[in-house]
């Protein structure tokens, strides 16, 4: 596998670990949180997993329904995958 295929995975798997965390956190199911933001359950579920690459659009959505900004997210990703995380081989 190409590293950069392992770093889309490093950085989807870091992501829903982070969402999951804070859904977790606000004691929301992923039934509940899924319909506040107009998603289906299995595309939320697949996001926690790491397997599905959000789009940009999702990627504001999300964190709308955990009560957080898209930022301490994307604040949070930087600090578990380090400054040096890069697509570039």
């Amino acid at each position: 596998m190409k590293q950069e295929q392992k770093n889309k995975i490093e950085l989807q798997t870091t992501l829903g670990q982070i969402i999951k965390k804070y859904r977790l956190e606000r004691k929301k199911s992923i039934s509940l949180i899924s319909a506040e933001i107009g998603m289906t359950k299995s595309m939320w579920a697949d996001m926690e997993k790491g397997i599905k690459d959000p789009q940009f659009s999702t990627l504001f959505r999300m964190p709308e329904g955990l009560d957080i900004s898209l930022i301490k997210i994307i604040k949070e990703l930087y600090e578990i995958l380090l400054e040096d995380f890069t697509f570039d081989n």
